[in-house]
């Protein structure tokens, strides 16, 4: 009996998803743990895999890549070796259906060799962030191997001089920043803090020479996921009419891609050491600028930390990720000339801008946060040290 390719749910809200494409030929046998499709969640894009064997029925009447198509619709089948397709499209609602993953009857022979392009990673995201099927591209590099130039000069063929086409995770972005400014109530405070003592224990990490050395980021991660154990109603979420108190600390990184902002999350933030956040986060950003986050390590984050330090940015008002509370802007460490007592020194200085959603916390508790994490890192030793 045929086993019905459906369109998965990759996260608790998803309605509906981007199909951005086959992997597969019609007709072509698969095996289990080799990807089907590729489908675009919230933000995310997923490679959709076998769990069995089969031959893959591709329904004539499916989607094209780029189209929305609802959770649950059915695009396809896999079939037995020798089992004919099904005799109408879209597939019989008789079929047995795996959720979250596509699987086949029965194992049968390889009996179909594949034969897509060969492709960078690179070309791969981009052709998927602009709906470029890029399996019908021809390739620039050598042995015909297809690359960002080629999907880019096929984009650039398909568009409207003096447009740039919407891509699904901007317009993904855009819903869920006005989704913040609409439904939140959100306050910003900002304080200056003395990040000398930061600067200079970086250093003493960076002189060590011993494994990954963590960024400012990382740090603050830290410093921050502590102080959250101390003002639970800032590590906190709106969720249906109610204030729900989460029992992790889970920082999101805001992590700047080609295809927009990204938010992979460092689960139980507390928890664990500073080397051991500085190795995850070296895991996570790279590969949430590559496009290989799964949808899943971009969930349940009850805290974000957004860093413009690098492009010489001191203050902004950072937009909450909802339906956390809060987010933490870190602008740049600029040199300044402090007063210390009577004299004049040259001191590292670190802007925090915390903004808050109201409905949640209020202001006096949502300052002392703010206080208690400043004072963590201008002296961060007892708390990363011990």
């Amino acid at each position: 009996m045929p086993v019905a390719i459906h369109i998965p749910r990759l996260g608790w809200n998803m309605e509906e998803g981007i199909f951005l494409g086959w992997l597969r030929r019609d007709g072509e046998a698969v095996r289990a743990g080799e990807p089907l499709f590729s489908l675009e969640g919230e933000k995310a894009a997923q490679e959709i895999e076998a769990v069995e064997d089969g031959i893959v029925w591709i329904d004539p009447n499916g989607p094209a890549p780029g189209a929305v198509v609802p959770v649950g619709a059915a695009i396809g089948a896999l079939l037995r070796a020798g089992e004919g397709p099904p005799s109408s499209a879209p597939v019989p609602s008789a079929i047995r259906v795996v959720p979250a993953v596509v699987a086949a009857a029965a194992p049968v022979p390889r009996a179909v060799v594949r034969d897509r392009p060969r492709s960078s990673p690179l070309a791969r995201r981009i052709a998927r962030e602009l709906n470029i099927d890029w399996t019908t591209l021809r390739g620039g590099g050598r042995s015909g191997r297809i690359r960002k130039a080629d999907v880019l000069a096929a984009a650039q063929d398909g568009a409207t001089a003096g447009s740039i086409p919407i891509r699904s995770t901007r317009r993904t972005i855009a819903a869920r920043m006005v989704a913040s400014h609409t439904e939140t109530a959100p306050v910003t405070l900002t304080t200056t803090v003395d990040a000398t003592n930061l600067v200079n224990l970086r250093g003493q990490f960076r002189a060590t020479n011993a494994g990954q050395v963590p960024s400012y980021t990382d740090f603050v991660v830290k410093l921050t996921a502590l102080a959250l154990r101390d003002h639970p109603s800032l590590n906190a979420r709106w969720e249906n009419d109610r204030i729900e108190l989460a029992a992790e600390v889970s920082i999101g990184i805001a992590v700047d891609t080609e295809g927009g902002l990204l938010v992979p999350v460092i689960r139980g933030a507390d928890g664990l050491g500073l080397r051991q956040i500085a190795e995850r986060s070296c895991d996570l950003i790279p590969r949430a600028r590559d496009g290989r986050l799964a949808a899943a390590e971009m969930q349940g984050g009850t805290f974000t930390i957004t860093n413009l330090g690098a492009f010489g940015v001191e203050a902004f008002t950072p937009i909450i990720n909802l339906p956390e509370c809060a987010i933490l802007g870190l602008g740049r460490i600029a040199r300044a000339p402090v007063m210390v007592g009577e004299r004049v020194e040259g001191r590292d200085r670190l802007t925090l801008s915390l903004t808050f959603d109201h409905r949640i916390v209020d202001g006096a508790p949502a300052s002392r946060f703010l206080q208690d994490v400043g004072r963590r890192i201008e002296n961060p030793g007892p708390w990363l040290l011990t």
